[in-house]
């Protein structure tokens, strides 16, 4: 495992410790529904009772608020990222807390709803190309001509510490004797940042929980680079869950899951769509395209030997 500092259980305990109410402490719980089809307890790990409506506020508030501390920075100098639609929401919700600008760059084919709620949070969105990484590309020539901060999800560690919080809650709440001890729990991944998270946490805390990376088997970057060891890049990223379908792998990212992830696998559209209408009628909560990789992923895998843990990672359908 590559040691990180901000991935220690420390900074992990204190980016929990810092983040907002409205961020942290999120319903969790074990599925009765659920449980009976996979044949062990499953948990769910409700991420989307929040301003934002999925899990990115945990990291982006822990990254902006350091960006903002390190004077990298403020009111004259924005930050800017690029985003399927969730990770821009939390850039902007933070920034705007802190009253700097921010500036989200977004395909030209992106969530319209995602769209229109970064601009209500007060960013300021550039559409740019048909797909998340030709956006990303124009984001990094605009932050470069400007001298801007370009803030990349994936490449910052602070970003997998506030995410791997959920984490936290769970182990937290097992001690407690809330909840069962999981043996395995399904991350969906995109660019990593939360697996990386969850995974840095998880090894630490319960090491004997598998971790378990999920992603769409259209868009599949960062599955061929943990089995290549290395990043490896996709030609195109034709998945309709836009929250994972990203085509180019973060290297800091894959370099990261060396040691934090015990497998990673692909699912099918038709899985995906199967697993989001399963988990909207056993839990009553809109599930985005990306969040229902989670419980496709366990179905998909083996059958567990204890508890397993679904994160509803986004309602911005």
């Amino acid at each position: 495992m590559t040691p990180d500092p901000g991935l220690e259980p420390a900074a992990i305990r204190a980016a929990h410790d810092g983040l907002p109410r409205v961020f942290r402490d999120s319903a969790q719980y074990a599925n009765e529904g659920l449980s009976t089809e996979l044949g062990v307890p499953v948990i769910v790990k409700v991420e989307t009772v929040n301003p934002i409506r999925s899990f990115k506020g945990r990291g982006t508030w822990t990254v902006i608020q350091a960006l903002a501390e390190e004077g990298r920075i403020g009111p004259t100098r924005p930050v800017v990222c690029v985003s399927a639609g969730n990770f821009g929401q939390g850039v902007a919700y933070a920034a705007r807390a802190l009253g700097i600008p921010s500036v989200v760059f977004c395909s030209t084919r992106a969530n319209r709803g995602k769209v229109a709620r970064m601009r209500a949070l007060g960013a300021e969105v550039i559409e740019h190309g048909e797909d998340f990484d030709t956006a990303r590309g124009a984001s990094e020539a605009y932050a470069s001509e400007r001298s801007a901060e370009l803030l990349v999800d994936g490449d910052d560690a602070r970003i997998s510490t506030g995410a791997a919080t959920l984490a936290l809650e769970l182990t937290d709440a097992a001690e407690r004797g809330d909840l069962p001890t999981p043996a395995v729990i399904a991350v969906p991944v995109g660019n990593g940042a939360l697996l990386n998270g969850v995974g840095s946490w998880l090894r630490a805390t319960a090491p004997s929980c598998r971790v378990l990376g999920v992603q769409a088997a259209a868009a599949d970057a960062m599955t061929r680079s943990w089995r290549a060891g290395h990043p490896v890049d996709t030609a195109t990223a034709d998945t309709y869950a836009d929250g994972i379908a990203s085509r180019v792998a973060i290297p800091f990212a894959v370099e990261l899951m060396a040691g934090r992830v015990d497998d990673m696998l692909t699912v099918s559209e038709a899985e995906l769509r199967d697993a989001q209408a399963v988990l909207t009628e056993a839990t009553g909560i809109t599930v985005e395209g990306a969040a229902a990789a989670s419980w496709a992923g366990l179905v998909r895998a083996p059958r567990p030997d204890g508890p397993a843990v679904v994160i509803i990672t986004g309602s911005n359908a």
